[in-house]
């Protein structure tokens, strides 16, 4: 049987498998630098930092705190936008010194119909802030609004645009199973763990740990 060549004289399922490479290779992850020992990290963000729904200790910082061995600080404030999250961010900044920002914000906005482009606008400032002071970046996307949603796009658009890491899977998968849900918006025991825990796998695969 005569095989199928495309236009430059290659087999279709070989032009097929070129293209795939060729965009998987475009979507490589940014990468982070190795976080010392004594580095401190800032967790940045809303209710799900903050960790509603169980003790102190079950939060996502707490628990990563545990599993890179490094200090991470609580920074979360339930019900806080990205705009309100905007105004807090420098002081924490100045503060801790930290050298890692974990970013997970947007959240609140979504719920409250902020448009988009100023979520990403807000977002991208914080990224800015952070940057400007040296301070490395990781960014947690989170679903837009409705069942079963997808991370919303502004998040991989700020990936792109500032060269961050992006965790873009997990809040989306756990926000649509109710074994890992305290509530329809918080987590579960469970729930924050496996957040920590793709969080923690996100930066050794960046290399921050």
């Amino acid at each position: 049987m005569k095989q199928r060549l495309n236009r430059v004289g290659l087999p279709v399922h070989m032009s097929l498998l070129a293209t795939l490479l060729l965009v998987l290779s475009g979507c490589s992850d940014h990468k982070l630098p190795p976080l010392a020992e004594n580095a401190q990290i800032l967790a940045f963000g809303d209710s799900l930092t903050l960790g509603v729904g169980v003790p102190s200790a079950q939060s996502y910082p707490a628990i990563l705190a545990r599993l890179s061995g490094r200090e991470v600080i609580n920074a979360g404030v339930s019900g806080e936008t990205t705009a309100q999250g905007l105004e807090r961010l420098p002081e924490l900044l100045e503060r801790h010194q930290p050298a890692l920002l974990i970013l997970l914000q947007g959240g609140n906005d979504v719920l409250r119909n902020v448009p988009a482009e100023t979520v990403e606008a807000n977002l991208g400032r914080m990224i800015e802030m952070a940057q400007q002071k040296g301070v490395a970046v990781l960014l947690v996307g989170v679903p837009e609004k409705g069942v079963f949603a997808d991370t919303a796009d502004w998040y991989e658009n700020l990936s792109d645009d500032y060269g961050v890491p992006l965790e873009e899977e997990i809040i989306a998968d756990l926000m649509g199973r109710l074994s890992m849900k305290s509530d329809y918006v918080h987590f579960n025991e469970k729930g924050y763990q496996a957040l920590a825990e793709a969080i923690y796998q996100k930066l050794q695969g960046s290399g921050a740990l």
